[in-house]
Formats: C-alpha cells, structure tokens, sequence
C-alpha cells in the first residue's frame, strides 16, 4: 500500500540517481523506502483465524491478547502487498473417509478465504497471476495468493490437483510433519515411510509441473526434497524455511540442499518461527501447560467454534503465563546472509508463518515487517538486492512455471 506515495517516489529517486545511499536515510525514508517496495509474505496461516466466529478481518487485533497476527490495518501499517494464505488441513487417517474429510475442509477454507476476499474487495483481491501483484497494489488494495499446506488433502486422487488448480493454488506444500501417501516428512515420530517420494508423489510432481502450480518442500524430508529437485522440470520452492547451519531443526534446509535449491533455480522463503530461527532455551513449565490445554480440550481442527475459542483463549494464556523467548531480526537476516554466501541474493525470499507459529521479538505481526527492510539496510543490502528479497525472486519463479 503506497500511503506515502510523493516521499517514496522521492526516495526511489535518490537512490536511482546517487544522491544518497539507504544507509545514510532517515526513518521517516527507510518507512518511505519499504513502501516502494512490492513486498510478499510467502505463507501465513491467517485462515484458520477466519474459522473463528469472532473474528473480524477488516479490525486491528492486539496480537499479545489474542494471538492474531494479520488483519487488514496492520497490513497497511506493515505496508504488505500481497499475502499467501495457507489451505492447512492437519492430518487424520489415511483411508478414504479420513482424505474426503480433508478434502471437505479443505473446500471450507477456500470458501472462507474467498468470504473474506469478497467482504473486504475494496482492500483485498485474490491474485491469479505473478503480475497480478502490481495491478492490484496500484489499485491500492492487498493481493492474496492461496497456496494447500499439505498434501495429505489430495489424498491418493490425482486428479484433485486440478481441482485445486482451478480453485486458484499457487503452491502445494507436499507434507506437514507426518508421511502422507506422497512423500516422506522431516519430522514424522515414526519415521520415513517411502524413502523420500513415494511413486504416486511422482505423479504429483509431474503434474504439478504439467498445471504450474509450485511444489513448496518446507516440511519435507531431506531424501524428498532431493527426489522432487531430481523429478522437477521447473523450480521449486521451500515457502517458510531457514538455514540449518545457523539452527539445526530439521525443518531447516542444509548448505548443499540451499546449493541444489540455487542450481534448480528456485527459492527459500525465510521463516520467523523462533525456534526454527535458533534453538530455544528448555521451558519446561510452558510444555506441560501447552500439553494440558490439548488434553483438556482435545485435537483444535475437530472442535467447534465455540470449543475453538475456549481453546484459543487457554492457548494464549499460557503465552502470558510462560511467554517464551523469541528470536529477533538480526538472527533472521543472519540467516538470510548465510543463504545469499552459500546460494546466492537470487534465491531467497521471506515467508513468515504468521498465524501458525511466526513471531520475533520485534516482529512480531505483520506490522512490524518494516523492521526487517530496516536490518537489511544495516546490513548493506542495495535497494536491488531487497527488492529481490522482498518479492522479486518469489515472482520470477512463479512466472518460470509457465
């Protein structure tokens, strides 16, 4: 959103011509500078807020009270353009009642996605394309993007990847943390199952391919992820991912899988998750009151709203009760500076997971996203450089899947 429009101009200008470096602006400059930015937030689970009854997109939410991290005002506070919003649907059983239950949900979500989309039009439009994102942004309003976070919900039916084609996804993340009937996750308790892709995630990919819809491996086991770079005729991504040399999760991407990710010409789109940032300090305190609020009130995605909300309101008192250590902006832009030594600048992105578990200590909602163009100014990124990281890399590789 370009509220400042004649300063950001201004800016853009002085850094064209010379006249001044990034370095050297002042605040009210830099806010003006990430303005002119086309900035793009990978993956957010900001629809399963919209599942709750009492939710209201287009107020601003305190998210140390109720945990919401994204809402229209403080997308134009965090000057965010477009937004990919998460299909999650968490795992049941493998049998065809438990994958036409995902599916149902998963159509839910797109209809509260497109809800919200429709309610709000004068600020929001669904984006089906890479250069949708500059249209509606001129347009003055915010662009989503729909990516399905785990595949589990295309069950064993190939066919529903056309489905949700033509729904509008832009990426499908291939697991979450369990093996589903496609590939194997990097942090399923019982272990791999398929040995990286199974022989139907084959077909996945291939198809994938064949309808332009990005194969996102955030989630994904380290013998999938090279099995899908192997298979893949177009560029991958991994949506919410950090470098597994800076933290050791094993959700985290390690240098020669960032290597190989660089030489398919896809992109690793930084996450906020702290602990996936850095190693959290032990809390033991805070484990057992999490696991206390689950047995009391049972698995969240089969509750109803109204048990959804006695649920989220324990959740969140825990936080206040045993807040946990978060991570910072430096520690995230040390990571995207260990990605562009070892990948280079053309390869890495930012995807927060707000709303599934994204927060800094000063970013801790989407309003606070100016911070991290403020760190990487610091750190002697040129304006080419940021805008790459703020969304131009991301888009080339949309556009390169045909």
């Amino acid at each position: 959103m370009k509220n400042i429009f004649l300063l950001s101009m201004a800016v853009s200008l002085m850094v064209a011509c010379n006249t001044t470096s990034l370095s050297e602006m002042s605040e009210a400059e830099i806010m003006a500078f990430h303005n002119s930015l086309i900035t793009i937030d990978s993956h957010t689970d900001t629809p399963l807020q919209f599942t709750r009854s009492d939710f209201d997109f287009s107020i601003r939410h305190d998210p140390y009270n109720t945990g919401s991290k994204v809402d229209l005002p403080r997308m134009d506070e965090g000057m965010l353009d477009a937004i990919f919003m998460a299909v999650f649907v968490g795992q049941k059983e493998r049998t065809p009642e438990g994958n036409q239950a995902a599916y149902n949900k998963s159509r839910q979500i797109f209809d509260s996605i497109f809800a919200v989309s429709n309610r709000f039009s004068e600020k929001l439009e669904i984006a089906c394309s890479p250069k949708d994102v500059s249209r509606i942004e001129k347009e003055g309003k915010h662009s989503i993007y729909i990516g399905i976070e785990n595949g589990y919900v295309i069950g064993n039916n190939l066919s529903l990847i056309d489905t949700f084609a033509q729904l509008g996804t832009k990426y499908i993340t291939l697991c979450h943390t369990k093996n589903n009937d496609i590939c194997d996750s990097s942090t399923d308790p019982e272990g791999f199952e398929h040995n990286g892709l199974s022989e139907f995630g084959s077909e996945v990919v291939e198809r994938m391919n064949e309808l332009g819809i990005m194969i996102d491996l955030s989630h994904s086991s380290d013998k999938t992820f090279y099995d899908v770079i192997a298979l893949s005729k177009k560029p991958v991504i991994a949506s919410h991912s950090c470098a597994k040399a800076i933290c050791d999760n094993p959700r985290n991407l390690d240098d020669n899988m960032l290597r190989a990710l660089a030489k398919n010409g896809g992109v690793i789109q930084m996450c906020i998750l702290s602990s996936y940032v850095e190693t959290p300090l032990p809390n033991p305190a805070r484990d057992s009151a999490k696991e206390a609020v689950k047995l009391k009130h049972g698995d969240y995605y089969n509750l109803d709203d109204s048990a959804k909300n006695a649920f989220v309101d324990d959740w969140y008192a825990v936080d206040r009760e045993f807040p946990e250590k978060l991570s910072s902006v430096k520690k995230v832009v040390d990571h995207i500076d260990h990605i562009v030594a070892v990948a280079g600048i053309d390869y890495v992105g930012i995807g927060t997971d707000f709303d599934g578990g994204g927060e800094l200590e000063d970013c801790y909602d989407v309003s606070q996203l100016p911070n991290i163009t403020k760190e990487l100014i610091s750190r002697g990124y040129s304006e080419k450089e940021i805008r790459k990281i703020w969304g131009g890399n991301l888009l080339r590789v949309m556009k390169e899947q045909g």
